[in-house]
């Protein structure tokens, strides 16, 4: 056996190859990322006389170009949990920290744990898309919590309690009433300029345009409120102004992406044969399913429903030691983020429609019936979630 260590980071990665009780074939070198170093990385592998595994760190987005180049000419590569490689580094008892000490740590982590290496598996296309994009979409939806408060805080300045009157109900994420009104009227001085029944008519006219209900009664409260608020920073200030639509634009932009990357994943999602199934589960719209299919990815790579629980980080691995048991124990949150925000979303979704023969609502109502906090109730509930979703979408693929 030949084990093949690759420490991969940007652009260049150091290779070791060693054979059991630490034989070097190969002491530890420099290639770089690029077609001609590595089809002489494959030609060496190939011409080795025994059984080569080639074993790397899961580093990003960072190890793909080797993985996949290795990939196409059929030589095994075992993709190790980063976690799992710094706890078995951590039983040496000499440390330090180099990219060649890092890929021997690596080649013999392959010859220590060579009948449990698994060969790693690409993903098909779509489901890589997928991820890709629904991780972009969780990250703009941060862009756009950050830029909502930096609008808050200058309409704080400008318009102060303007942000209470003027709630957006509306189902599309790029058509929000307040950014229209502060792109029309940025400072309660545009409005008091006004008398009470121009303002009236000037925004029956403004909500007319923007297809919004053309509220008299809402104009009124608008306008008693800019008649009574104290805005702390004067309208003469061009900054000011500039600050406040740049703050708008800058949220109408970020809708905009977040309503074409949203387009793009529930395209991608409907061309699998699991999307009707995951849509058809109580608490999942138009929205959540191809959000939760993005991130869960193809089903077929979980052995069980326990595995899928586990990639979640909500799993409660137990505790016990001599005669105790621990009974209280907490999710190990060891796991994707993404997929437990989105399992939680669902969660509440079921809380607020409350739909009586959902199995899922039911066992959250049975967990807080038993004295559970609404929040543990709710991740009992989507771990009952998961164990459903891996059933019958696994159904879909026998």
């Amino acid at each position: 056996m030949i084990s093949v260590g690759i420490d991969v980071s940007k652009e260049k990665s150091t290779v070791c190859i060693l054979k059991p009780y630490g034989e070097i074939v190969r002491s530890p070198y420099e290639i770089t990322h690029t077609e001609s170093q590595m089809s002489e990385l494959v030609s060496m592998i190939k011409c080795l006389d025994d059984e080569v595994r080639v074993v790397m760190e899961a580093t990003g987005s960072y190890h793909l170009p080797v993985l996949s180049f290795l990939e196409e000419y059929g030589i095994f590569v075992a993709v190790i949990n980063p976690l799992v490689m710094k706890k078995y580094a951590s039983i040496i008892l000499r440390k330090g920290k180099t990219d060649k000490l890092d890929s021997i740590k690596i080649a013999n982590y392959g010859l220590d744990n060579w009948f449990h290496l698994i060969n790693y598996k690409s993903s098909d296309e779509v489901y890589v898309q997928l991820r890709l994009l629904g991780r972009q979409y969780a990250h703009y939806i941060k862009l756009r919590i950050e830029s909502k408060l930096s609008l808050t805080t200058m309409l704080d300045y400008t318009m102060p309690g303007i942000k209470t009157m003027l709630k957006n109900r509306s189902d599309k994420p790029e058509k929000d009433k307040l950014n229209d009104f502060v792109e029309e009227y940025w400072h309660y001085d545009n409005i008091t300029k006004k008398t009470e029944k121009q303002f009236i008519n000037c925004y029956k006219n403004w909500a007319k345009k923007k297809g919004y209900q053309q509220s008299e009664a809402k104009a009124i409260k608008i306008y008693d409120l800019a008649q009574q608020g104290i805005p702390t920073l004067s309208s003469d200030t061009p900054s000011i102004k500039m600050l406040v639509l740049e703050a708008v634009r800058v949220l109408r932009e970020i809708d905009k992406t977040l309503a074409l990357i949203l387009s793009q994943i529930q395209e991608l999602a409907k061309s699998l044969k699991e999307y009707i199934v995951v849509r058809e589960m109580g608490g999942v719209g138009d929205i959540i399913a191809p959000r939760l299919i993005a991130e869960i990815g193809d089903i077929r790579r979980f052995h069980s429903g326990k595995a899928l629980i586990a990639y979640a980080g909500i799993d409660a691995p137990p505790y016990q030691s001599g005669q105790f048991t621990g009974t209280r124990r907490r999710i190990s949150k060891r796991g994707s983020s993404t997929l437990r925000k989105t399992g939680f979303e669902i969660m509440k979704c079921l809380k607020s429609i409350k739909p009586e023969n959902n199995a899922v609502y039911l066992f959250m109502l049975k967990k807080e019936a038993e004295g559970k906090a609404s929040k543990v109730a709710k991740i009992a509930g989507l771990n009952k979630f998961l164990r459903i979703y891996y059933a019958r979408v696994s159904e879909v693929y026998k």
